[in-house]
């Protein structure tokens, strides 16, 4: 779903994101390569990581611990990570997954630059985001594709990938085909 109307470059829009959105973005690198990240700093804001807690605005993020030592890929590498439940400030839930042992424990403080985005991956330790000021950075709100609502097709390339139709019984994730975004 689009955010406000701009014809030059095919998107529509309808609204401004809000804190929490996942978000469909072209990296401001670029400007070409999509990215899709959760909102998570808006104009103005501040954002720091501080002994691995997160705080907005100078106030900690709610995180409540709902599962341990699930494994997941990052690229080739196979990670333990915990999952939590966060709460943003707008009462926005969602669930991330951290690194169980090594996890980004401190950064600066980055203030979100007028008409731009602060955005994060839900995979905390395995996501180019925000936080890397020099390849994803903050993110202009012309970079902006649209708000994400579904997802259409899941495929696992660590079992197989789209072009490999011969291994499609191993590789797609029928049970996330058409899920609704939280």
């Amino acid at each position: 779903m689009p955010f406000s109307p701009n014809f030059s470059n095919d998107r529509y829009f309808s609204k401004s994101p809000v804190r929490g959105d996942i978000v469909v973005f072209k990296t401001p690198a670029d400007n070409r390569t999509d990215y899709i990240k959760r909102l998570i700093g808006l104009p103005g804001d501040s954002f720091q990581i501080i002994e691995g807690d997160f705080y907005l605005n100078n106030e900690k993020i709610q995180r409540i611990k709902i599962n341990s030592i699930e494994k997941i890929y990052c690229g080739n590498e196979i990670l333990n990570v915990n999952t939590y439940e966060e709460t943003l400030p707008n009462n926005k839930k969602y669930l991330a997954v951290y690194r169980k042992e090594g996890t980004m424990l401190n950064t600066d403080k980055f203030i979100v630059p007028n008409n731009h985005y602060f955005f994060m991956g839900d995979n905390r330790d395995c996501s180019k985001d925000s936080r890397f000021l020099g390849s994803v950075g903050y993110v202009h709100f012309n970079n902006l594709v649209g708000k994400a609502s579904l997802i259409f097709f899941s495929n696992d390339k660590q079992k197989g990938g789209f072009i490999k139709f011969w291994k499609w019984n191993k590789s797609l994730r029928i049970e996330r085909f058409f899920k609704k975004i939280q």
